[in-house]
């Protein structure tokens, strides 16, 4: 496939470091979207099943730790895969004020099915093992640099 000459509407965009990642993020995310949807799941919530099909049960608190979200947005996330069945929500029998979320069998059977999704994201993005592992290590250090300066500026 020929690569498509990118026509950036003016210089400074074309200087922009986050320019091209929130075009690929936007895309990405409305890809995922159209394929979740056959699922009735958006795609932070397939994040968060994703990260239970691993550790099956967490903490609010290691859960946003890991997902990088406050408990302002994934408490009503979390309630809305309740509702669907996909996880159980219970007080910690050691602490009240912990919340213990855990993934049910309904959402562990999803785990096939979301799977599936991802191999048509990857397929879609035509892309090389070496080529994403590149993409991750760059864009991890990006990100890990950008919470260290927002730590430094906390300190201030």
């Amino acid at each position: 496939m020929k690569e498509k000459e990118i026509k950036y509407p003016n210089n400074d965009l074309k200087a922009s470091i986050v320019y091209p990642i929130y075009l690929v993020a936007k895309e990405l995310t409305r890809k995922y979207s159209e394929l979740l949807a056959e699922y009735d799941v958006t795609y932070t919530q397939y994040l968060v099943l994703n990260y239970f099909f691993v550790v099956k049960s967490s903490n609010l608190k290691n859960i946003g730790k890991a997902m990088m979200l406050d408990s302002s947005t994934l408490t009503p996330l979390l309630k809305k895969l309740e509702k669907k069945g996909y996880i159980v929500r219970n007080k910690s029998l050691t602490d009240e004020r912990n919340l213990q979320v855990d993934i049910t069998e309904k959402g562990l059977a999803l785990k096939p099915k979301l799977k599936a999704v991802r191999k048509k994201i990857k397929k879609i993005c035509n892309m090389s093992e070496e080529e994403v592992e590149a993409m991750h290590k760059i864009l991890f250090k990006l990100l890990n640099t950008i919470i260290e300066e927002n730590n430094k500026e906390e300190k201030k």
